[in-house]
């Protein structure tokens, strides 16, 4: 038998055609209909833009297309939604910004000396942690800001005296305070799965050089968790983006909030698409800096 043969013998066998049975016609069709209103749904939110691009390609257009441009540009009467609320939905964008970055990082300050307590030995540490986490992972964001924004205000005489009310009667800081509190519970748990699936055998080899537990745990045991972690810190990071929305409730004029806004002055729907749009920009960019933040992290485990 020629070798030529015996790889005839090795190729797995043709599949077999699927019958076009009513279940499969009315999948082809389905999409076929959602791949209709997605393009419709394209060519109208471009319809909204079509002042602001003629505007920026006119520049660069010549011959009959500028003409068309600038003839475009005179005679039409343009009355686009972005045209109008633009700036606002910026402002929204910058606010949340703003709110996701920074509790995160008071989240991930927090964080650490969290799970250093969650995988402690003594209970006067491990027990209240472990309350702590379970409290802010258990309940709901939406009731976490309820009950510091208005349930803090039920003591407005004690935190004047405290001089604290300046911080509590600003729903910013409240919504800041409410966030990071939330956050550093799941990236206490983040870092402390992390830190317990480095193996014990780090710690025995740290030892053995005589390092001391604290310079193992910041100089060897910590990186290492830490890109452990990277991948559940990203979905994180993602989940803030979208829970941020719930600021807007609290009188904050973030994305969601300009949004509502912009909804309750024109009542058109795509006031809520352009917030939809923006918001799957914001994860998508992010989770492509994080895959490449990923891969440059962890390079040297790549073959």
């Amino acid at each position: 038998m020629t070798t030529h043969d015996q790889q005839a013998l090795l190729k797995p066998p043709p599949l077999a055609k699927r019958p076009w049975s009513t279940a499969r016609i009315a999948g082809h069709v389905l999409v076929a209909l959602w791949a209709i209103a997605f393009g419709y749904l394209i060519i109208y939110l471009l319809g909204n833009l079509e002042k602001p691009i003629l505007e920026f390609l006119l520049p660069y257009l010549s011959g009959s297309w500028s003409e068309y441009a600038l003839r475009r540009l005179e005679t039409h009467e343009f009355d686009s939604f972005m045209g109008r609320y633009v700036k606002q939905y910026i402002s929204g964008f910058l606010v949340t910004l703003q709110i996701v970055s920074l509790s995160l990082l008071i989240g991930a300050a927090l964080s650490l000396p969290l799970a250093m307590a969650r995988a402690s030995k003594w209970k006067l540490l491990s027990v209240p942690a472990y309350a702590y986490v379970y409290f802010f992972r258990g309940t709901p964001l939406l009731a976490q800001t309820f009950l510091i924004y208005y349930g803090f205000g039920s003591f407005r005489p004690e935190l004047q005296s405290l001089g604290l009310w300046w911080f509590f009667r600003d729903a910013f800081y409240c919504i800041l305070f409410a966030f990071a509190l939330n956050t550093s519970a799941y990236q206490a748990e983040i870092l402390r799965g992390a830190v317990q699936n480095i193996s014990r055998g780090q710690w025995e080899g740290a030892a053995a050089l005589g390092l001391s537990r604290p310079v193992t745990f910041f100089k060897v045991i910590l990186p290492q968790a830490l890109m452990v972690a990277l991948r559940p810190y990203g979905n994180e990071i993602i989940l803030m983006i979208k829970g941020s929305a719930i600021a807007s409730i609290v009188t904050i004029f973030d994305l969601m909030g300009e949004t509502r806004r912009a909804y309750s002055r024109s009542y058109d729907f795509q006031a809520y698409i352009w917030a939809a749009v923006v918001y799957l920009m914001m994860v998508e960019v992010l989770r492509r800096i994080w895959d490449r933040i990923e891969l440059r992290l962890t390079r040297h485990l790549k073959r």
